[in-house]
């Protein structure tokens, strides 16, 4: 007998009598799925080129990707927002990111509706949509959504992943994360990885083994029910870190350089249909060195930062691929939707060297050639936390010009597969309609016959800024319904309007000319520059017979170009884009609201999770005391508190009976301190002090100098003078206290956890010494974790 079911809300059909005989029962009809509903799985990539992908002519081998164009549609006019959370925002929602609050990351938020990194409720996650349609929702990997005033256990949450629709989350919260030890947060709370480096581990592998317990969980259960799957990996952002099975097989494959990858790549995009026969490169980047003008350690440091980079990817997507796999096991690979893209171009974060630990240039460090070399054999390892040279970030932009932050087709075309066996016959084809990242809510939601909601959980929703591509689907000559699009990122603009394209660079067409205004992030962007800009900065692009931007014709079309500037301002007029801001210092210093009050002294007890490194108490270049009270018993060792990992931080531990102090300088220098005598057993009080004893010179990377000293029960029991220490930022991993608990910061004294063995009370960080502030340093910080 089928049940009588009515819909939630409704009035109740049934009968209610006195009695169950004189009754007839009704129930809310649960929240089913459409019968034969596919799945929808959301892959975005990190600072992914447009020209590195196999599928898009690239060099980097990626089977899995290969396997999904084949059985699917490759998109060569997809453009994103040059930026890492806008362009997820966009993904997520069907809107443009400045709508969205997130004009840039939510670091570097600004009392401003376009700027405040706040995402309102009225606009509705893809998740939220389909949960209400029944859906399972899953999120995995990068999420760089949530305010980081908001990304600590004491909440709120509603910015979180399972608070915008997702019903389980596995991944890091922030901009990057270390791929051999990352900072991992199940669901609401963090977690420690479930093994060692050399036990096997890797973020990647970890990831899909989560994407596949959570889809199998579900099958298990209710094997009819569709799934959305936002799988978003940190890779191909920095570090790029793999394991060397992966790098080895593309030794010697880049030895030729960046010019002629550039070259390979063109020929190789022309005969796939990628671009179109006659796509002439953009010029040589004024940023980037000729190959043939490096010394061979150059080339030879260059070709092996590519080399590694390429064996990441190739392991990301070998291990995506396993979800893949999974899904033609259980017979559902077929009727699954696919959506492959990059967030925005290449990075160009590593300079001009590239670099063996990006923490280095998180505190403006210079990087040499000596460094690098000496982690030639190991990079990508454990040790490493690097970066390749912008060279190859030019490359991985072929055909165009620029890269990621920039609003050229360097920084917004994206690679962008879409995948669906039992919805698309023209299979393996390119299509070029133009398209945006907000298009991509609409066109899934059209494909699952889903209607957009006026409202998701009592709030009315926003309208959708992006159009549906889905006519495109199996005809390649569909109309391209997407005809304006809008760009703006710290201040550098442009637009799209029907095959044109106008754009106005800012700071500089170059980092170098940027660095000599002074303005390397941007710089003050007054009503003077930005007059001046509207005046003499416009370039103008006609994409029919240019589409790499090479030819500005603004010259030859100055009223193609007026209209098309009065566009810019009444999308951004529309579109809440204003005021423009820049990556300026005045960025860095505005005050923001949180939840927590300012403090000087932060009281840590043991057993509770690691304290995300945004929230960490800020010792640098300030006198500053750690507190430790214990009960010793003459046995106990282990780590009191400690901050970073082992590419930057320091560690407050016992070990042999002594009290020890370990400043970790970026990987590069250890300074110590340490008790000489054993410590007393019974009740102690023991306390770690630094005295800055010179200023720090940030032109050059070193923090204060001073004097770290060690005191037992207010007795001085040691002191050490410390050189320089960490001006800016240690690892990316926050405070631990009772424990070293993701990776060590002084791997040569102990491995994580190093957990303390006695009775630890608490450990007090008092920072209300006077402190010098590198703003320029904390921004590049920043700019860098997108």
């Amino acid at each position: 007998m089928s049940l009588h079911e009515y819909e939630p809300g409704s009035p109740f059909p049934g009968v209610v009598g006195k009695t169950l005989d004189e009754s007839s029962p009704a129930w809310p009809a649960p929240n089913r799925a459409v019968e034969g509903a596919p799945n929808v799985i959301v892959f975005v990539l990190d600072d992914v080129g447009f020209g590195q992908l196999g599928p898009f002519g690239g060099l980097v081998e990626t089977p899995t990707l290969d396997r999904l164009s084949q059985s699917g549609l490759r998109y060569s006019n997809m453009q994103t927002t040059a930026l890492c959370s806008p362009s997820r925002g966009s993904v997520l929602t069907g809107r443009n990111h400045h709508a969205l609050g997130l004009s840039a990351i939510t670091e570097l938020s600004l009392g401003f509706p376009a700027h405040n990194g706040i995402m309102g409720a009225e606009h509705g996650f893809l998740s939220e949509i389909l949960l209400e349609k029944g859906y399972n929702t899953f999120a995995i990997g990068k999420w760089h959504l949530t305010p980081p005033e908001e990304g600590t256990l004491a909440g709120p949450f509603n910015r979180w992943p399972l608070g915008r629709g997702f019903e389980r989350y596995y991944g890091f919260l922030g901009g990057d994360t270390d791929q051999w030890h990352p900072d991992l947060t199940y669901d609401n709370h963090p977690v420690e990885q479930p093994r060692t480096p050399e036990d096997g581990y890797h973020l990647n592998i970890d990831l899909a083994d989560k994407a596949i317990e959570f889809i199998k969980d579900a099958n298990n259960n209710a094997p009819e029910k569709p799934f959305f799957l936002y799988y978003a990996t940190g890779a191909g952002h920095a570090p790029h870190q793999v394991e060397k099975e992966w790098v080895e097989p593309y030794r010697g494959q880049f030895d030729s350089g960046w010019d002629a990858y550039r070259e390979t790549v063109l020929q190789r995009q022309v005969e796939m249909g990628i671009v179109a026969p006659g796509t002439v490169l953009a010029e040589r980047d004024p940023d980037v060195p000729a190959w043939d003008s490096l010394s061979e350690d150059e080339q030879r440091m260059y070709a092996r930062q590519m080399e590694t980079y390429a064996g990441f990817l190739t392991q990301t997507d070998h291990h995506f691929g396993r979800i893949i796999t999974y899904l033609d096991e259980i017979g559902e690979s077929d009727n699954t939707i696919v959506v492959v893209i990059s967030d925005n171009g290449p990075s160009a974060e590593g300079g001009v060297h590239g670099t063996f630990n990006e923490m280095l240039f998180f505190n403006g460090t210079p990087e040499t050639l000596e460094d690098n070399m000496a982690h030639f054999d190991d990079w990508g390892g454990v040790d490493t936390f690097p970066h390749y040279s912008w060279g190859w970030t030019w490359a991985g932009a072929t055909p165009f010009r620029r890269w990621k932050r920039e609003t050229y087709r360097g920084g917004i075309s994206d690679p962008f597969i879409l995948s669906w066996p039992a919805g698309i016959s023209d299979r393996g084809s390119v299509r070029s309609q133009y398209a945006h990242a907000i298009d991509i809510v609409p066109t899934l939601l059209e494909a699952l016959d889903v209607e957009p909601p006026s409202e998701i959980g009592g709030v009315a929703q926003s309208s959708f800024h992006g159009v549906s591509f889905a006519s495109s689907f199996d005809d390649a000559d569909a109309e391209s319904l997407h005809t304006t699009q809008y760009f703006e990122m710290f201040g550098h603009r442009s637009i799209y309007h029907k095959n044109w394209r106008a754009v106005c660079p800012f700071p500089g067409p170059s980092f170098a000319e940027a660095a000599e205004k002074g303005r390397y992030f941007g710089g003050p962007l007054t009503a003077d520059v930005l007059a001046d800009l509207d005046e003499n900065a416009w370039e103008l692009y006609d994409l029919n017979t240019d589409p790499t931007e090479t030819t500005n014709v603004a010259e030859d079309h100055p009223q193609k170009l007026t209209e098309l500037i009065e566009l810019w301002y009444g999308e951004a007029d529309r579109y809440g884009v204003l005021p423009l801001a820049t990556a300026d210092m005045a960025r860095m210093n505005v005050e923001r609201p949180s939840i927590a009050r300012p403090r000087t002294k932060y009281v840590y007890q043991p057993g509770g999770a690691a304290v995300p490194f945004a929230a960490s108490p800020r010792v640098y270049n300030r006198a500053h005391s750690i507190t430790a009270e214990l009960n010793y018993s003459g046995e106990a060792e282990g780590v009191l508190i400690a901050h970073g990992n082992r590419h930057g931080g320091y560690t407050l531990f016992i070990q042999d009976g002594r009290l020890h102090y370990v400043h970790n300088y970026l990987g590069r220098d250890f300074f110590r301190v340490s008790s000489p005598d054993p410590l007393p057993t019974g009740d102690l009080v023991v306390r770690y002090e630094f005295e800055p004893t010179a200023p720090p010179d940030f032109t050059v990377g070193k923090g204060a100098a001073g004097r770290g000293q060690l005191y037992v029960n207010s007795e001085l029991v040691a002191s050490n003078e410390f050189e320089f220490t960490v001006p800016n930022l240690f690892g990316i991993i926050g405070v631990s206290c009772g424990r070293d608990g993701i990776d060590s910061v002084s791997p040569t004294d102990y491995a994580s956890p190093f957990e303390f063995s006695g009775e630890l009370s608490q450990v007090t960080i008092d920072v209300s010494g006077d402190v010098i502030i590198d703003n320029e340093a904390e921004l590049q910080r920043l700019m860098t974790q997108q």
